[in-house]
């Protein structure tokens, strides 16, 4: 699959899937479709086409609207129940991991499959308890469909058991920050399933040919709505500037806040732009969230504000802190080995036609460190594991700007032991992990 596409798929599935109402949507549909297949069956042994088995449950229509009244009392009972959970664990993450950890635990599938499987259920039994009823010769009571409705519930008992396991498991901070770092493991393998360059050779001005013709001659494109630019469909840009004969180059990346009104594009020649504004609005997306397609650095963040939280003298919890480091550790080595995005974009006949604005590698590792080291002042435990995951990642790194980027991150933490560490043994195993930094860094340098 092209990359490109590969991007707009996952963008779509997690736009799809960042709410709670598709997955009970679909489930209560599936739900109507059983109640239609068991009626005619129902139906079909009621004038005697065929004869149902015994394990069937029969009795009168008085019982048959007795059991399923109550069954339909009972699930909407715990339909608020599960409500009420959920209402709660969003307020708990809300509180305790931040704001933006609301959407992990929305788009939490366990959570959107139980609400929708006792949705269902309850509208089964609504069905089949509105189909008992007088007919020409006799009253109509749907046996099967009843005993469906039984095997239904039992069905959600194990549901609902499976839930509160599930939320008790997943409020726990390792799993919360392992499954960001999933996520941001994910969205690295589908970047660089990106492809770099059509399969026509170079034509046309290079790259910074044509970013001087835009500064000196460019016109600007405004943004059409205020938001977090989401996603950027580089293929319908492409199009859209080779069709005018135009390079358009975008002056935020996803993840950025757009102004309504405020300059989002530049476009050469200039009067390319008022056709490009027009059509715009097809080649980008924006919301009020961030959104990880494109947008790596928010798993990155996500990561950061769970341990500078747990640094907060409210919470003065270091061991999450340390696991945040831990996971954004692996996720800067995955990044020095696969990310490597292309700033171009180029038609079928290789010229250039969109300029974009990538985050850089360093620009990751600022954002992984930085913050954490200064909330961290004068705590050897997290200055010393963020030193050991530089030498992690400074095995993974390919290039000796990537190995600068990360001896300047070492040398600040040094630094900042040695001002702010009072304890000579402390600020001793700090600097004996920054010396295992420079040696990770000759081993690898000396091995290329």
């Amino acid at each position: 699959m092209i990359g490109g596409v590969h991007l707009e798929a996952q963008w779509r599935k997690e736009a799809l899937r960042t709410n709670l109402w598709v997955v009970p949507s679909v489930e209560v549909l599936l739900a109507v479709l059983l109640f239609v297949a068991t009626w005619q069956v129902d139906r079909a042994d009621y004038r005697g086409d065929i004869t149902l088995p015994p394990w069937v449950i029969s009795g009168t229509a008085d019982a048959a609207r007795q059991i399923l009244a109550a069954i339909a009392a009972a699930l909407i009972t715990v339909v608020g129940v599960v409500f009420s959970i959920m209402i709660v664990t969003l307020t708990l993450a809300s509180t305790q991991f931040g704001p933006r950890m609301m959407r992990t635990f929305i788009r939490d599938r366990t959570t959107q499959l139980t609400l929708g499987t006792f949705v269902g259920t309850f509208v089964y039994a609504v069905l089949a308890l509105v189909s008992i009823g007088p007919v020409d010769d006799g009253e109509f009571v749907p046996h099967l469909s009843i005993t469906v409705c039984m095997v239904l519930v039992l069905v959600d008992l194990a549901v609902l058991i499976y839930f509160i396991h599930h939320i008790a498991t997943s409020i726990q901070l390792p799993r919360v920050i392992a499954g960001i770092a999933a996520e941001l493991s994910a969205a690295i393998e589908a970047g660089a399933a990106e492809p770099r360059r059509t399969a026509a050779p170079d034509q046309g001005p290079d790259a910074a040919e044509l970013h001087g013709r835009l500064d000196a001659a460019g016109a600007a494109v405004a943004a059409p709505a205020s938001g977090y630019l989401q996603f950027v469909r580089h293929r319908t840009l492409v199009r859209m500037a080779a069709d005018l004969g135009a390079v358009i180059r975008l002056e935020h990346r996803p993840g950025h806040f757009l102004v309504q009104g405020h300059r989002m594009a530049t476009v050469w020649p200039a009067e390319a732009a008022p056709a490009v504004a027009r059509s715009f609005a097809r080649a980008h997306v924006t919301g009020p969230t961030r959104s990880l397609a494109q947008d790596i650095a928010f798993a990155v963040d996500q990561l950061v504000e769970i341990g500078i939280r747990a640094l907060s003298t409210a919470v003065n919890d270091t061991f999450t802190t340390l696991t945040c480091v831990d996971w954004l550790g692996e996720g800067l080595c995955r990044i020095a080995e696969h990310w490597d995005p292309d700033p171009v974009h180029r038609d079928a006949g290789g010229h250039i036609r969109v300029l974009t604005v990538p985050v850089s590698y360093e620009r990751l590792v600022q954002r992984a460190f930085e913050k954490i080291r200064q909330t961290a002042t004068g705590m050897p435990a997290v200055l010393i594991r963020q030193l050991d995951a530089l030498s992690a990642i400074m095995a993974a790194t390919r290039a000796e700007e990537q190995r600068a980027v990360l001896l300047d991150q070492a040398a600040m933490i040094d630094r900042l032991a040695r001002d702010t560490v009072p304890e000579p043994a402390d600020r001793e195993d700090i600097h004996r992990a920054y010396l295992a930094v420079l040696a990770a860094h000759s081993a690898v340098s000396q091995s290329l």
